[in-house]
């Protein structure tokens, strides 16, 4: 077909969703609502145009920070920021990108499209998603450009690896308790409109001081850091007990399978061999001022590795759907790799080849970017042709068999 081995997609007849949810909020607050919600759209309507939907709304948030945020833009320092309302509308959208997210599955079902374009095409926008919302949120919290905002996208990225990774051994969707497509998106919601009414500054609190703690004995001895700090402390938690239910799902996977338990944890190592790369070019010492977390770089730097998560997680999701061999390699990464050595070849005496300069620096950053999305663009074109033309569907519109067995665009009122 292209892109896709012959015998891989021969395996997507074989594909079946599985997912388990156990998250209390998404059963009795949430579900219901989705269900009413997914009653709006016309069946005429495919799920992949819902999904799309969803992200194009993100797109528009991300877009108004750019438009508003001289400090995203530019290397100047001590910009206010978007106004107040925006983090109101950032709210808003990232809440409608969380229901069109949990209705598109519902929406498949209705009109017949369930199958593994859907969940590539999801899991792909979920992607992109994260690392969008990642520079959201820094912004919301009063981050900027920081290290903290690259511990958030290390973190954010992790357990979006580790949801992927664990579905690829287990062979279904497992969230927990306390999910982020459910928890943590709603707690983004509540961070952008507290932001919305009190203004990005209120996350610069101390946490003892805010919760009226540091005069208590007990809590003398914690450090007292504001509370946009605490947030990623506490993340910090979160993604250590995710790494342990996740392996234990894979563990009890690999068991009744009979095979190895060690070989999974092996497969963690393209994640943290890639974040490594990321953190590696943004450490390099300074030369001739050169130094992407001060400079407009910055958030192209971080859109250009969400790319690249985004085209390493695509494969594995690919693997998953098709039951092939695990991706440990990603070509994309060659431009990173470029970056981090050249950036950090003062250590060794010799001066950048590249990035000599702060100009300099930033255009072989928007260069990495171009390279990210052409990629991943790639991609998603050529999985899409190929599964699509195999199955015999569509990705946005609605198709049925006729008794003769031939594919016909659904019309709404031969749709049940």
């Amino acid at each position: 077909m292209g892109h896709i081995p012959q015998r891989s997609l021969e395996n997507l007849k074989k594909y079946a969703y599985k997912g388990v949810d156990k998250s209390l909020i998404s059963r009795y607050v949430l579900n219901p609502f989705w269900t009413w919600f997914v009653t709006l759209w016309p069946l005429s309507v495919a799920p992949n145009t819902i999904t799309l939907t969803g992200l194009s709304i993100v797109f528009i948030n991300f877009f108004t920070l750019l438009y508003y945020d001289a400090l995203y833009l530019t290397e100047r320092e001590g910009e206010e920021g978007p106004p107040h309302w925006v983090y109101y509308t950032w709210a808003a959208g990232l809440f409608a990108y969380q229901s069109l997210d949990a209705i598109d599955g519902k929406q498949a079902r209705r009109t017949g499209m369930a199958g593994p374009l859907g969940e590539m095409f999801d899991h792909g926008c979920d992607a992109l998603n994260t690392t969008l919302e990642v520079i959201l949120a820094s912004r919301a919290l009063g981050l900027g450009r920081s290290w903290w905002t690259v511990a958030s996208q290390i973190a954010t990225l992790a357990n979006f690896y580790l949801t992927t990774w664990e579905e690829y051994h287990t062979g279904q969707l497992f969230l927990g308790h306390i999910s982020g497509p459910v928890e943590g998106i709603l707690m983004i919601v509540a961070i952008f409109s507290i932001s919305g009414y009190y203004g990005p500054q209120f996350w610069d609190q101390k946490i003892l001081t805010f919760t009226h703690l540091e005069n208590l004995t007990l809590m003398s001895r914690l450090p007292n850091i504001p509370l946009n700090e605490s947030f990623m402390v506490f993340g910090a938690f979160g993604l250590g007990f995710n790494i342990f239910y996740s392996y234990l799902n894979v563990l009890k996977a690999t068991r009744a399978q009979k095979t190895s338990s060690i070989r999974p944890l092996l497969l963690l190592a393209p994640f943290a061999g890639s974040a490594l790369l990321q953190v590696a070019w943004l450490s390099h010492p300074r030369f001739n001022n050169s130094y992407i977390l001060d400079s407009a770089a910055f958030v192209p730097f971080l859109c250009a590795w969400g790319l690249q998560f985004a085209h390493m997680v695509g494969r594995m999701i690919l693997a998953h759907v098709t039951k092939g061999p695990f991706p440990m390699w990603d070509w994309v990464w060659i431009w990173s790799i470029a970056g981090a050595i050249d950036a950090n070849l003062p250590l060794f005496g010799m001066a950048p080849i590249i990035q000599t300069s702060t100009r300099n620096t930033t255009i072989f950053v928007w260069f990495t970017l171009f390279i990210s999305f052409a990629a991943y663009a790639r991609f998603v074109t050529l999985v899409i042709n190929d599964i699509t033309n195999y199955l015999g569907i569509a990705c946005f519109t609605v198709r049925k068999k006729d008794d003769k067995g031939v594919w016909h665009n659904a019309q709404p009122d031969k749709l049940s």
